[in-house]
């Protein structure tokens, strides 16, 4: 199934006003992948305005990697049974930085799937929602996915990178869902 991905500020633009509106963010809930796009969305004013996190209590830090904004939180966060005050924004993912030189134990804690294991670079992750949905103002069907994943990555060495991928995806052209009862892109079902 070939999906187009829409990114943050584009999620952004298929919700409500309210769902931009809320200012109580559960860092936490969004990093473990207890939340929905409906509560990502609240990120994509910070992805765009580094201002924005300052206000949240977060330093943006200088980028030691061309497709991540990271931050250092004054209040650090736990997360995935680990304490940690730097975290990482990249498209529609927020991620933890741990202090974790092998993510393959953590990655089996969660019961990932190993996606790729080579070359001193390690992937895992697993799908936790896929589901039907429909966009509030226009009636389109999406796919509200959420998925969890652990990673390395060469710019942070010694580091494991925790966290959770939120996206609507527009089905394929052969396969669009059936409208899901009630559910829309700002309220999902529960």
């Amino acid at each position: 199934m070939k999906l187009l991905r829409m990114y943050p500020l584009l999620l952004a633009a298929a919700l409500p006003a309210t769902a931009l509106a809320d200012p109580a963010i559960d860092l936490p809930a969004l990093i473990e992948c207890r939340q929905g796009v409906s509560e990502f969305v609240a990120l994509a004013p910070i992805a765009a305005d580094p201002l924005k996190a300052v206000a949240l209590g977060w330093r943006a830090l200088p980028q030691g990697n061309l497709f991540m904004n990271e931050y250092m939180l004054n209040t650090p966060v736990t997360v995935f049974g680990h304490t940690s005050d730097h975290i990482a924004m990249a498209g529609s993912s927020i991620m933890a930085i741990l202090d974790l030189a092998d993510p393959r134990p953590l990655a089996k804690a969660l019961e990932l799937e190993t996606g790729y294991d080579a070359d001193g670079k390690f992937m895992a992750g697993r799908e936790l929602v896929s589901r039907d949905v429909n966009d509030a103002r226009t009636g389109e069907a999406l796919i509200e996915s959420v998925i969890l994943s652990v990673s390395n990555v060469k710019s942070h060495p010694g580091k494991t990178l925790a966290g959770c991928t939120y996206s609507l995806d527009l089905p394929a052209e052969n396969e669009v869902p059936a409208p899901a009862a009630g559910a829309t892109a700002d309220t999902p079902p529960g």
